[in-house]
């Protein structure tokens, strides 16, 4: 297991998955620090400073990367397991924009309301007591909140040379802006070129589920990775797991049909799992299964299908990959 270090300078960020050559070579096993930029790309240093003013448009949500994964080949699924994911800064930092958010018209859902205010929040982060300061723009309400640090953003380059911005989750990851992947947890990526081509970055220090005014507590972050090759597979949608829970998403409008495409896919992961037919995992995920929004503000939305995992019994995603991942984060941690 060789450990490497990422951290690209302002020149080297990216924001497209896939048209893009790797910053950094490892194999199966390895483990890489990571350095990701906020989605401000840093430009946002007070609460005076918008966003639409300070930031170019086409320099939103920049990501770390691409990273090449020896012996990944197409077909393949890409096994990426967080370590640890800790704010970088004092601060995180979180805005609400004219056209952006769940809560406000945008140009994909036109309304004749007038479209919310830009205005931005400063959150103090405090690592000691691992928790970020809530200060009202317009009051004096402030409230402490528990860190719960994870990566917006994380995928590999799509199928077919395609190029796709950073903003926009589908079937090679993206903007996925799930809470679920955080510390502890293995997201799984349909490996679509040679070397899968993974890139992360869009740190949020905590966010609500459904990521609903548009941006979480948005941080800097250091991270640490484990990755690895799970052979054949090709996986439809990226799927997580974590000590407790199996987990598939969907990516795409409008919000009803992301949630089929989450259910189904966790369906068909279940049936598989245990052997059972479609329709008796259908009726196990229809009784045990959550369903936590993820993004519904993005250009396409993701929502989250959850099955526990003590509900499989004996059986093990991918040979157990995730167990294996988890044990060599705890020696890295040790180390």
């Amino acid at each position: 297991m060789a450990v490497h270090a990422l951290k690209p300078t302002p020149e080297q960020y990216s924001y497209v998955f896939g048209g893009t050559k790797p910053l950094l070579s490892v194999n199966p096993g390895d483990i890489v620090e990571v350095s990701t930029e906020d989605c401000y790309g840093g430009r946002v240093s007070s609460p005076d400073d918008l966003p639409s003013e300070v930031v170019p448009f086409a320099e939103l949500n920049p990501v770390s990367g691409p990273i090449h994964v020896e012996g990944a080949e197409v077909g393949d699924i890409l096994a990426v397991h967080f370590i640890s994911i800790v704010p970088a800064r004092s601060h995180a930092i979180s805005s609400t924009f004219p056209h952006f958010g769940a809560l406000t018209p945008t140009h994909e859902t036109a309304m004749l309301a007038s479209p919310l205010e830009e205005r931005v929040w400063f959150y103090d982060i405090d690592l000691e007591t691992w928790t970020a300061t809530f200060r009202a723009r317009q009051s004096d309400y402030q409230l402490s909140l528990p860190l719960d640090p994870m990566h917006g953003t994380v995928g590999v380059a799509p199928a077919s040379g395609e190029v796709r911005l950073v903003v926009t989750p589908s079937t090679h990851g993206g903007n996925m802006d799930t809470p679920e992947v955080r510390a502890g947890t293995t997201l799984y990526l349909p490996v679509n070129v040679p070397g899968a081509m993974l890139s992360l970055g869009d740190g949020h220090a905590r966010q609500g589920e459904g990521e609903v005014c548009g941006t979480g507590l948005e941080s800097a972050m250091n991270s640490a990775i484990a990755v690895d090759v799970v052979k054949g597979g090709a996986l439809e949608w990226p799927r997580l797991e974590d000590d407790d829970y199996i987990m598939s998403t969907g990516s795409v409008r409008p919000l009803e049909d992301a949630y089929r495409i989450s259910q189904r896919d966790l369906v068909a992961w279940a049936s598989d799992l245990t052997g059972m037919d479609t329709l008796d995992a259908y009726q196990l995920v229809s009784q045990l299964g959550l369903a936590p929004a993820a993004n519904v503000c993005d250009p396409n939305y993701t929502m989250l299908a959850k099955l526990p995992k003590w509900s499989l019994k004996s059986a093990e995603a991918y040979g157990g990959v995730h167990s294996r991942l988890r044990a060599a984060a705890e020696d890295y941690k040790l180390g």
